[in-house]
């Protein structure tokens, strides 16, 4: 792609030029500058102009006329929602990937004008907003600027619209851009989907925000050479995947990333932490409230689908029980709490290092654990209220507090939050400043796991052992190759079996209890004719070739699933009925 970018109007002093190291939403250095080259500078009479390098991502350009003009070609191949992708079909478009932007200049407005190859009939899809040409849009500032993804494209266009709810009776546009291989009639599907997760997600808010230009836009590219990502931005997400709408068993994940980045549009791009606000184009982005931007989020996804009876209750039950067991076991909540974790999000949230790390034993996701805190602190103010305060109460609450008085100023948030902001809300809503100060200190500034199996009881839920009276060998992942063993993949964690026994990364378990390790069945033999507790020999190769002869413990697995009570023979009263439905029931307006 080639770009052309003039800075008009420019005092004496030398200019600025830079590429982001950053992207909206992502916290990680990316360096762009790295796919730029042919970078050729003038002035406005057209006379070249020389740039000083003081760094790989900064033009600085002297001796100029009060006009500056870059003209510079662009490699991407990545479709998803941090990088630009073009080829035949689409230019796909992250705007820190793709323009150059004037340090000083960052409260301008921008005029931005796309021109698609010649001969085809693409059409643009963005939150900038719009002018007489269908090809040309503004920014009110850099933050919009760089906040505003676009794909240009022969795209399938679908729209809806839904009122806001509130005090305020207008009802924006929503703009599904879909780049897919698909029918019309799939994308009549989505679209309906897409429409119920709005109409669902609402209630919990009270209003839709108020997006700039009546609008907000789905960028969606399901294709086979498409990366799996949802990025959230102020009026519009990002949702790319090598998928397909015709296929049931990939729609209930690319459902979940539409409801994930739509919450977001309260939930990160409105209510916003502090330390994220202004987001920093140059430098890593660090916040310790990401538990709640990102973990509360992906807590809401799949309440959402549940309510809006997209997926069956067992998806929604298994996914919650997925986030007990990553926290419960992981050795990583020994070392850091969730809001530790959440400042780690510079080194793990795609962000690139070749050399290993031990995340496995020392990270757990700020999503997974947020997702996980969300879930306790719903089913805790509903337990505590007798289901009258909820979590939907506390978003409502930092919503009208942090959310909607900052959304006048385009590409902003005038309010945003710190986290004893966080802490004072949950006092109000809950009535209890005691009750937030207590959840947390134990939760999120702390290492301690919520009481979950006594919460799910009280909406007729039963937390049970998977497997607890099976024995099984947990610590590490195996890949199985025949007579050479099995191989282990990733880091052991700390204090399983596995670990104890001395066994790292890459080594290979030959035989278990005199079982040569061939493949899964005949470590499920061994495990079968055992119990937790047994001590069994087992030899393994370190990746140096050494042969070790030890013992291992056997374990059982302390994984719970969730199951409705009145499958295992327990009646489920009328109370717990109630409190059911009012946590997972519909909330959407009729």
């Amino acid at each position: 792609m080639e770009v052309e970018v003039t800075f008009a109007g420019l005092p004496v002093a030398p200019l600025e030029v830079r590429m982001s190291r950053t992207s909206p939403g992502r916290y990680a250095l990316h360096e762009f500058a790295k796919n730029v080259f042919d970078v050729r500078i003038r002035d406005g009479k057209g006379q070249t102009l020389r740039a000083e390098r003081p760094n790989l991502h900064q033009w600085t350009v002297d001796g100029h006329d009060g006009t500056v003009v870059l003209r510079y070609r662009l490699y991407g191949d990545r479709v998803d929602g941090t990088y630009l992708a073009v080829d035949s079909t689409h230019a796909h478009i992250n705007m820190p990937a793709a323009l150059m932007w004037a340090g000083g200049l960052e409260a301008r407005p921008a005029r931005v004008r796309f021109e698609p190859p010649t001969g085809r009939n693409w059409r643009v899809a963005t939150q900038l907003l719009p002018t007489d040409d269908p090809f040309t849009f503004t920014a009110p500032n850099v933050q919009y600027l760089m906040d505003s993804p676009t794909e240009v494209s022969a795209f399938t266009l679908r729209e809806f619209t839904v009122g806001s709810g509130g005090q305020r009776a207008t009802s924006p546009t929503f703009r599904i851009a879909l780049h897919h291989d698909g029918t019309d009639a799939e994308a009549d599907a989505f679209a309906a989907d897409v429409g119920r997760i709005v109409r669902e997600t609402q209630p919990i808010f009270g209003e839709l925000p108020q997006f700039d230009g009546s609008s907000y836009t789905f960028l969606c590219d399901y294709l086979p050479w498409a990366s799996g990502d949802g990025m959230e931005h102020r009026n519009s997400t990002v949702l790319s995947a090598a998928a397909a709408l015709r296929s049931p068993n990939q729609r209930a994940g690319l459902l979940g990333t539409v409801a994930h980045e739509f919450f977001h549009a309260w939930n990160m791009e409105r209510i916003r932490s502090s330390a994220l606000e202004p987001f920093d184009f140059d430098e890593a982005n660090m916040s310790g409230e990401l538990w709640l931007g990102e973990g509360f989020t992906s807590y809401y996804d799949d309440l959402i689908l549940q309510r809006a009876k997209l997926v069956p209750l067992e998806a929604t039950l298994a996914s919650y029980a997925n986030l007990i067991n990553a926290v419960t076991t992981s050795p990583g909540r020994a070392f850091r709490s969730a809001e530790d974790m959440s400042r780690l999000a510079p080194f793990v949230d795609a962000a690139v290092s070749v050399d290993r790390t031990a995340w496995p034993n020392t990270f757990i996701s700020y999503y997974t654990w947020g997702a996980a805190i969300g879930l306790a602190l719903d089913l805790s103010l509903r337990d505590r209220s007798n289901g009258q305060v909820t979590l939907d109460d506390f978003m409502r609450s930092l919503w009208q507090k942090h959310g909607k008085p900052g959304q006048q100023i385009a590409g902003l948030v005038a309010t945003p939050y710190t986290m004893a902001d966080l802490k004072a809300r949950l006092g109000e809503v809950a009535g209890s400043s005691s009750f937030a100060e207590e959840f947390f200190a134990k939760y999120i500034q702390g290492h301690d796991v919520a009481a979950y199996a006594h919460l799910l009881t009280r909406a007729g839920l039963s937390a049970r052992p998977r497997h607890a009276d099976k024995a099984a060998l947990l610590g590490a992942q195996l890949t199985f190759s025949g007579e050479s063993g099995a191989r282990v993949q990733g880091v052991v964690l700390f204090d399983s079996p596995l670990d104890r026994a001395g066994v790292a990364e890459e080594d290979r378990l030959v035989v278990l209890d005199g079982t040569p390790l061939t493949s899964d069945r005949s470590l499920a033999a061994v495990l079968g004719r055992h119990k937790p507790g047994d001590r069994v020999g087992l030899r393994f190769v370190r990746r140096s070739g050494e042969t070790v002869d030890t013992q291992v413990t056997l374990d059982a697995d302390e994984r719970v699933e969730i199951v409705l009570a009145e499958e295992v023979g327990t009646p489920v009263t009328l109370e717990q009925q109630a409190f059911r439905q009012g946590w997972l029931g519909s909330k959407a307006a009729r």
